[in-house]
């Protein structure tokens, strides 16, 4: 615990392929279909870029053109009905995909006395339950616009590169976090920001990129092996074995996949 006086510290997390052990677009993508809530060409397409994106990655024009596309992908979902089926077989998603490493870190952090954010690109509406379920003090996530109960394909908050490192430093005015003495850890070149804003950063199985800046700032790399179920390390109720989960958290978390997947090859229905 942090000495009585001492400014509060935080450790600040990436989800996905930080807490997550892949990207959702493949645990998400059939779950959406069976729900009626994309075609299966688009299925077709995010698993195809869940390839595409893992080898090759995405500049900044390419993430502009795919966050129009992942938005209007879910115009016109009811929020109430996504929100209820998130929350009733998330853990369905989730159990196969948390690294045990990470869960571990996180219990750390919390034992010294950190709170612990969760900051990621995907939808409030997974990244909240998640943050919850892992015990996150806090979550920044990106916000769909939503009109008469019903997203209407417009992204109201982006939590993207540049704005999670601002979202940090919002929050630490906010809360009085002393970010040089905390910790922040992802998978991405495109947190650098994010990981640069506190005094402790860490690339966790980092991308080619991140690998790079990693070693030339001497920040400590950390190989995470071993995805274990959410539900058998925090004692979850057992999974309902009824409906699949539709998070439409995993559209925004995949949405970038899936536009580099319809740019370099074409499905048909």
């Amino acid at each position: 615990m942090a000495p009585a006086g001492t400014p509060p510290t935080a450790a600040f997390f990436d989800l996905d392929k930080t807490i997550i052990a892949k990207s959702s677009v493949l645990a998400f993508s059939k779950p959406f279909q069976a729900g009626g809530l994309i075609s299966r060409r688009a299925v077709l397409r995010s698993a195809y870029a869940q390839f595409v994106f893992m080898v090759g990655g995405a500049d900044h024009d390419q993430v502009e053109k795919m966050r129009q596309f992942m938005s209007q992908l879910c115009a016109g979902w009811d929020v109430a009905t996504v929100r209820e089926i998130v929350a009733d077989t998330l853990h369905n998603v989730v159990d196969p995909l948390v690294y045990d490493e990470a869960v571990r870190l996180i219990e750390e952090h919390h034992a010294a006395g950190r709170d612990v954010v969760i900051v990621s690109t995907s939808g409030s509406e997974v990244v909240e339950p998640i943050g919850a379920l892992l015990g996150a003090d806090r979550v920044v996530a990106t916000r769909l616009k939503v009109e008469d109960g019903r997203y209407t394909g417009e992204i109201e908050y982006y939590a993207y590169a540049d704005e999670k490192a601002t979202a940090i430093r919002e929050l630490a005015a906010s809360v009085g976090y002393d970010l040089d003495n905390s910790y922040g850890y992802s998978d991405s070149v495109t947190d650098v920001p994010m990981l640069e804003a506190v005094g402790h950063p860490h690339a966790v199985n980092p991308d080619k990129e991140l690998r790079k800046v990693a070693a030339s700032r001497g920040w400590p790399v950390l190989v995470f092996t071993r995805p274990v179920a959410l539900q058998s390390r925090l004692h979850l109720p057992p999974p309902k074995p009824t409906l699949a989960a539709l998070a439409v958290g995993g559209v925004v978390a995949v949405g970038a996949a899936v536009w580099i997947g319809a740019r370099r090859r074409t499905f048909s229905a």
